[in-house]
């Protein structure tokens, strides 16, 4: 951290001089209007966006690549300052363990788009969104730029509290080929990806590319496969017009990883996973339950108290099938008058599912049955703005707005025996028994309107604006459950302002600051309760809400970029579920506003380029986000002052490339600080080191074909063995013997080799 410290303050003095009659490179030309897609980067990931009045930062294509192919996007946001990115596959895709928090706050508290179109908080059950991961093929994305605060003010997200993740989809090539590229590795991985550009044609271009991927878990049994089909078609016209269509077609199917607690990694093992195939030992676990005999022998070594029939299940998977289609226009009416318009669909089925030893199948009378939770999501949504430059003002209006209608029930089906498929069953069967069955309608407007004032010979950039958000949840029980409420609730405010200020020093060097507010909408979340709970609740419910302050020095040389950043935010009326039960059982939880989370906190990155093709990332983040309040759960419970579960204090990047000729390596390291996995902070997993490491060679020109390159990539070079995802069973409020099943092991070392060729 000194070494960063000294290197930031280095880079302020070599700029102060960056002027003077020693400095051997010209003077910068001065940095282009605030705009949201002129992020600046140095090749790759990028610490510095000039003139913007809050933090934004941004990985490429190139930092993409540099992984393993089909690592997703937000696994590489992991390098950037202030992120944690956690999941138990060496890709980030496995999307029952994929988490992201950034400072101080959870998933479930940020917004994601995909050109514009809203990806909800991505969530594993399908509520709102979808993850990346099936909405776009990583190979087809150009940049991700993430934002603090409430990001941009016309992000279309009702979910964004605490930032803002906006996905871009790369352009057609505008010469005609074809790029195939066939990745081989750990754990008998195959992944083929092929994509056909058309080339520009009178200003057409169009590409379409299929993704095929297959693997075998690095622990247990099962495997994780996935298919991807990506169509973007561009026509391009006069002074700036475009009309762009996007459309994704994904379909997935992934058995699970064990979750695991403290205690049983500790008894178990790390490798420790689901029974299947061993129907025996999931059998004699399930008739242990009820009083029948003992418990396998494998489960002797936990604790006497520790509940065996949670230990391990027969087997878990999930099935996901979306279509995504996005159409959006940019129009120039006049000089310096823009009109971009937007339309979007999305509709999603998919099946979670949990073979559970706590419900008897009665067609064959064995002690365990298939529990499914069964989805259905149909979204649809339009967008617009209209930008308008007149003198030093930018001035931006503009709307969203969405109608959704998901379904989500809890089914059981009869087992005859042992299985080792992984199927629907959905759709194909009845099931003996449904837990309920909920109908949500969610109805979001927003509209908002903004200013960015330009002064000082654009020296000192002025934005300031609000936006109007109202988002409706209604909720409808159609089969009759304890578990769910039915009914309506509405987050709105009329008025959340976002307001910040730029101020070049010089053509190198900016200070900003900023504010932002905004709410959540409630989701579902207020209706996964009783009826008379949430009758009781509903009308001293508040939307949660969030206030940032920001404030940061960023500065940029011929050879370096460096950011110094610092933020303080309010998370004012937190609302916290409970569930009395374990997570394959059903039961109806417990909602409690608990009150407030402050979070403060810091990001300081270095980008350096020392000598020619090295380029040397460093970032220290330090984040204090603690609960501001106790709260009642049958007494009282002492969270005041505790930090908030599942996010690191400390995280230390660092992250090297070097290119020699047509050779390119890479090394990243990432220490991760330990993570609180309770409410009153009694439990905890510890901290850790990670590193990965690539080799590329580029061919070039080859044969007839016009390039070739081959590569190796090693994720977790060390075999650290190690906790990656938390709470992803939830968080309960007190558990000092670790028994709550809710973390995922990480993946431990992995080899992948991958030929890329570009006709």
């Amino acid at each position: 951290m000194l070494a960063l410290l000294a290197a930031l303050y280095g880079s302020a003095a070599i700029a102060a001089d960056a002027d003077g009659p020693a400095s051997a490179t010209p003077a910068a030309a001065p940095a282009p209007a605030a705009d949201a897609n002129n992020a600046k980067t140095m090749d790759a990931v990028s610490v510095v966006a000039p003139g913007q009045t809050r933090q934004v930062q941004s990985v490429t294509m190139e930092d993409i690549k540099a992984t393993p192919p089909g690592t997703s996007a937000l696994k590489v946001l992991g390098e950037l300052p202030g992120v944690n990115f956690q999941s138990s596959d060496p890709w980030g895709a496995y999307e029952w363990s994929t988490q992201i928090t950034l400072h101080g706050f959870d998933q479930s508290r940020l917004g994601f788009t995909l050109d514009g179109i809203p990806l909800g908080n991505m969530s594993y059950g399908v509520t709102n969104g979808l993850q990346v991961t099936r909405a776009i093929t990583s190979e087809n994305i150009a940049r991700v730029e993430l934002a603090q605060g409430a990001g941009a003010l016309g992000t279309a997200a009702n979910t964004n509290l605490g930032g803002t993740v906006q996905f871009f989809s790369a352009d057609p090539d505008a010469k005609a080929g074809v790029r195939l590229n066939q990745a081989i590795g750990s754990d008998d991985t195959h992944r083929t990806y092929l994509r056909m550009d058309t080339g520009d044609y009178h200003g057409f271009s169009m590409y379409v590319s299929y993704d095929h991927a297959n693997t075998d878990k690095w622990k247990g049994y099962g495997s994780q496969v996935s298919n991807q089909l990506n169509l973007k078609a561009v026509y391009q016209w006069g002074d700036g017009n475009r009309i762009s269509l996007f459309s994704d077609s994904s379909k997935r199917k992934e058995y699970d990883y064990q979750d695991l607690s403290l205690t049983s990694q500790r008894v178990l093992g790390w490798d420790y996973d689901y029974w299947q195939p061993n129907w025996s030992q999931a059998l004699q676990t399930a008739n242990a339950i009820r009083g029948n005999g003992a418990y396998p022998a494998s489960l002797n070594g936990l604790p006497a108290d520790y509940d065996k029939g949670d230990a391990n299940y027969y087997a878990g998977g999930g099935i996901r099938r979306d279509n995504l289609t996005g159409l959006n226009g940019s129009f120039t009416l006049a000089d310096g008058l823009v009109l971009n318009l937007g339309g979007y669909y999305h509709d999603d089925r998919g099946e979670g599912q949990w073979a559970t030893p706590y419900v008897t199948s009665p067609a064959s009378g064995l002690p365990l049955a298939m529990r499914t939770t069964d989805y259905g999501l149909d979204r649809y949504g339009i967008t617009g703005s209209l930008q308008y430059t007149v003198g030093n003002n930018d001035i931006e209006v503009g709307v969203w707005g969405e109608d959704s209608h998901n379904n989500i029930e809890r089914n059981y089906f009869n087992l005859y025996g042992p299985y080792n498929g992984l199927w629907n069953f959905y759709s194909s069967g009845e099931p003996f028994l449904r837990g309920f069955l909920q109908h949500y309608t969610y109805d979001t407007r927003m509209a908002y309107a903004e200013d960015t004032v330009h002064l000082m010979d654009d020296r000192l950039t002025v934005n300031f604006g609000a936006k109007s958000l109202r988002s409706t949840t209604d909720a409808q029980s159609l089969v009759a459950t304890t578990a769910f409420a039915q009914g309506s609730i509405k987050a709105s405010d009329g008025f959340l302002p976002q307001v910040g200020v730029d101020y070049k020093l010089d053509d190198h060097q900016d200070v900003y600051a900023s504010y932002s507010k905004n709410i959540n909408s409630y989701g579902i979340l207020p209706f996964a309760t009783s009826q008379a709970a949430f009758d009781a609740s509903k009308s001293s419910l508040k939307p949660e809400g969030s206030q940032t302050i920001e404030t940061g020095y960023r500065v940029r040389g011929s050879s370096f970029e460096a950011s110094a950043d610092l933020y303080y935010t309010r998370f004012s009326n937190r609302l916290l579920q409970t569930t009395p039960c374990s997570a394959v059982q059903t039961c109806a939880s417990i909602l409690n506003n608990v009150g407030s989370v402050k979070s403060t906190g810091a990001d300081l990155a270095l980008i350096w380029k020392p000598v020619d093709h090295l380029r040397w990332l460093n970032s220290v983040s330090y984040d204090n986000s603690k609960y501001q309040d106790d709260y009642l759960n049958g007494g009282v419970v002492d969270t005041k002052g505790k930090y908030v579960v599942g996010i690191p204090s400390w995280m230390f990047t660092s992250s090297a490339s070097y290119t020699f000729g047509s050779w390119s390596f890479n090394l990243d390291g990432k220490y991760t600080g330990r993570r609180y996995i309770t409410y009153t902070n009694d439990s905890q997993v510890p901290a850790y080191w990670l590193f990965n490491g690539g080799i590329n060679y580029d061919v070039g020109a080859y044969g007839g074909f016009e390039d070739i390159s081959f590569g190796l990539n090693i994720t977790n070079l060390t075999d650290k063995r190690y906790f990656a995802s938390t709470g992803t069973n939830g968080y309960v409020a007190s558990d000092p013997q670790g028994y709550n099943q809710t973390l995922q092991a990480g993946a431990p070392r992995q080899f992948f080799f991958n030929v890329n060729v570009k006709l």
